[in-house]
């Protein structure tokens, strides 16, 4: 079973920064796939950027520019860096990883989320 723990988010000035990581334990084989979701009240949840093993990343539109994703395939850690953050970026933001277990069983693992909220 892969266990997925956030961190990083908290209350930040529009304009501001914040910096989310996301831990991965567990016995795997092999993570491709990480990723960043978001889920403000009343919204369904949305992609804001991926990572695959190789490092090609892929970003939501309203985010480009602004944040970036990165990982560390060694410790099993994505993060996200957020920059310019608006008024609209508030939501909960949750870490997902999809890869293979050591039986070779894929899992499509979620964390339980951590509150960014961007106000003045």
């Amino acid at each position: 079973q892969v266990h997925l723990v956030e961190s990083g988010g908290g209350l930040v000035q529009p304009g501001g920064s914040l910096r989310l990581s996301c831990a991965a334990s567990g016995v795997t084989f092999s993570i491709n796939d990480m990723a960043w979701y978001r889920q403000a009240p009343g919204k369904e949840r949305e992609l804001v950027a991926r990572i695959t093993s190789g490092s090609i990343t892929d970003y939501g539109d309203s985010v480009k520019g602004r944040f970036t994703i990165s990982r560390d395939n060694f410790r099993h850690t994505v993060n996200l860096q957020m920059n310019s953050l608006q008024l609209e970026d508030t939501a909960v933001y949750f870490c997902n990883a999809q890869g293979l277990t050591l039986v070779r069983e894929s899992f499509d693992s979620w964390g339980q989320g951590t509150q960014v909220t961007v106000s003045s």
